[in-house]
């Protein structure tokens, strides 16, 4: 698809000088998705990896667990009133035998924004369709030198935003500081569907040794796809929320936030981290 930017004319101001020039900006546009024909959830999103996006937002809810559990990943035609494909609506169609989970309102609320439940029965929520508990053995083993040159390499490998600075980003590395796979978005979680659900496709769930960075901060949502893809490590350039912090505790997952250079807090499952003497 190539609408991932697009150009918009620009008055600029520089030191009282004015100018008008084209300007590139990020795309972003609705995406529906649809489960066995079923509406099942919008989100707002950057044109581009949209099948992967939807198989990783079904992994984080519990539907798919492995590439098998999908027959098919289409694009609806017709989505408009004249019969023309929107390239903005995808159906999922499972495979023979995946249970088709209860769509409703509540669930809706619940998948795309995380916070319509409190945060007890979220924790709850998260602890009874997980499919890949995390349980990297031997422990992965990161020292706080590995994990401060992450940053510096999702940053050189974010194309689009060098041309826009306006996505943000999630990559997946090894324990040994491998970059594995980096994808772009408007939204932080539609970024680590993407990562997810090409890692479900390509067979490589669970996670159970893998890195995950994200830009931005960590909520809640992001910690929770984290552990639904088994992965044991979630670093963050900025801070945590008090839920994310909770879930990461309960499940075992490693949470790092204001990964900054060689500075880091480490919130949760500090087992993995190779920390030296003083703490």
């Amino acid at each position: 698809m190539g609408r991932v930017t697009e150009r918009r004319r620009v008055i600029r101001v520089r030191d009282g000088v004015v100018s008008t020039r084209p300007d590139t900006l990020v795309a972003e546009e609705p995406l529906e998705i649809r489960l066995n024909g079923k509406p099942l959830a919008i989100t707002m999103r950057t044109p581009g990896d949209d099948f992967a996006l939807a198989a990783g937002f079904l992994v984080s809810e519990g539907v798919l667990a492995a590439a098998d559990d999908v027959q098919s990943i289409v694009y609806c035609a017709g989505a408009k009133e004249d019969g023309s494909n929107t390239y903005n609506v995808v159906d999922v169609k499972l495979a023979p035998g995946v249970p088709v989970p209860d769509i409703t309102l509540e669930r809706n609320v619940y998948t795309t924004s995380s916070c319509g439940l409190c945060g007890k029965a979220s924790l709850d929520a998260v602890r009874t369709t997980a499919r890949f508990p995390i349980a990297d053995t031997p422990p992965v083993r990161l020292t706080p030198e590995l994990l401060a040159g992450l940053p510096d390499r999702l940053r050189a490998a974010q194309q689009v935003f060098d041309r826009t600075g306006g996505l943000h980003a999630a990559a997946l590395f090894s324990e040994a500081g491998e970059l594995l796979d980096v994808r772009e978005d408007v939204g932080r979680h539609n970024a680590v569907d993407k990562l997810v659900g090409r890692a479900l496709r390509d067979g490589r769930l669970p996670l159970a040794r893998a890195v995950l960075l994200v830009s931005g901060r960590a909520s809640f949502e992001l910690a929770q796809k984290a552990v639904m893809a088994g992965i044991p490590v979630l670093a963050a350039v900025s801070a945590p929320s008090s839920l994310a912090v909770d879930l990461a505790a309960e499940t075992g997952l490693t949470l790092v936030g204001f990964l900054r250079g060689p500075n880091m807090n480490v919130y949760a499952g500090d087992e993995r981290i190779a920390l030296h003497s003083g703490v």
